[in-house]
């Protein structure tokens, strides 16, 4: 897939709200196609969405898709019941530090994405003489 042409955020501003919404969902799609766990259904969408062959607004219209996606909130879901309370603190712990992260990350792109630019204006140029009066 690191050959086809990737997506960038504004190509998912057909679904998303604002520009963040659509990069958090192309990171998110990136995570699915990246991720061997994923595998199947749900994997080969991310990497059509990305790769341009489809577009997210036909993604989530498609059945399969969807129905690959319904079966793995309830895997999650069974999973998440049958956590003892100390399974479940844990988890909720690494949540919440994977959450700090990910808002950590978020706000470096951000300042990467809106800080100035680091062109430096003026300066020498090689080889030119400087005017005497």
């Amino acid at each position: 897939m690191s050959r086809e042409r990737q997506i960038g955020d504004e190509d998912l501003m057909d679904v998303a709200h604002d520009q963040e919404q659509a990069h958090r969902l192309r990171k998110a799609l990136r995570t699915l196609a990246d991720n061997p766990s994923v595998g199947g259904e749900l994997q080969e969408m991310a990497q059509k969405v990305l790769s341009g062959r489809i577009g997210m607004r036909d993604a989530i219209q498609t059945e399969r898709y969807m129905d690959a996606l319904g079966d793995r909130l309830t895997q999650i879901r069974r999973a998440a019941e049958a956590q003892t309370p100390e399974e479940r603190e844990a988890q909720r712990a690494q949540v919440e530090r994977w959450q700090q992260a990910q808002r950590e990350e978020e706000e470096r792109e951000r300042a990467e994405r809106d800080g100035p630019s680091q062109i430096v204006v003026g300066g020498k140029r090689r080889g030119a003489r400087g005017h005497r009066p």
